[in-house]
This record gives structure tokens, C-alpha cells and sequence, in this order.
């Protein structure tokens, strides 16, 4: 069975959040949307929560519909990207660096793999408009 895997996508001032993964984890150095594995009986606000309180030390106000699911070429997960609110000022506690990206510059940076099929499918105007 799949294991669900949340990719937070997070937009503030036309910028998204994107986040830089530790070397010694599954597609290390490599930067994707923060988010992870969905516990059993958890909803995705919980999760959502859980994930970027360890990940960012910020507060998720609010998340919205998946946009799209992605396979990971691999592995067990299916990874779901959705957008996510959050209070705070994100802080790097586990990745390597955390940055806010235009949507733009996004596809010249070295993204994990379902990530970049993300940014390629927001690029078609697949994921604009609230999902």
C-alpha cells in the first residue's frame, strides 16, 4: 500500500517555500516543497501541523485540496502536493537551507523528482487558482 507523503506548497509575496534536503536522506541535496509522511488516522491539517512544526518551527493556519499526486520513482510513496497557510517565519531545523523562491526560478534548481513534476505541472496552469 502507498505511503502517503504531504509536499507543503507555501506562497507568501509571489515567492514559494522551498526547502534544500539533508545529504544523507533519499534524495539528498536536492530541494523540494517540506512536508512528510502522513501517519495513520492523522488528517492533513494534523500532519501538515506536525510536519513543519518539527520542519520550520511555524504554525499551519490552514491546508487546502490536494493539487496533485505524484508516484516517487522507487519507492512506496505517493507524494501529495497541496497548499498550505502558515503563521510564523520558517526556520531551517532540519534541511539544509529553506528559501523563498519565484515560481520562475524554481525549475533551474535541483529538485527532487515529483517536485519538479509539480513545478512543471503549476507551469501548465495545473496548479493555480487555489488548486
Amino acid at each position: 500500500m502507498p505511503i502517503r507523503v504531504l509536499a507543503s506548497v507555501i506562497e507568501r509575496d509571489q515567492r514559494l517555500l522551498v526547502c534544500r534536503r539533508p545529504l544523507h536522506k533519499r534524495h539528498g541535496g536536492l530541494w523540494e516543497f517540506p512536508g512528510g509522511k502522513v501517519r495513520e488516522g492523522e488528517s492533513d491539517l494534523e500532519a501538515a501541523r506536525r510536519e513543519l512544526q518539527e520542519e520550520l518551527g511555524v504554525e499551519v493556519t490552514g491546508v487546502g485540496a490536494v493539487a496533485l499526486s505524484v508516484p516517487d520513482p522507487g519507492s512506496d510513496f505517493v507524494i501529495e502536493f497541496l497548499p498550505v497557510e502558515i503563521r510564523g517565519e520558517p526556520e531551517c531545523l532540519e534541511h539544509m537551507a529553506v528559501e523563498w523562491r519565484a515560481e520562475e526560478e524554481l525549475l533551474s534548481l535541483p529538485l527532487a523528482p515529483s517536485d519538479r513534476r509539480y513545478v512543471a505541472f503549476r507551469r501548465d496552469g495545473g496548479g493555480k487558482g487555489g488548486g
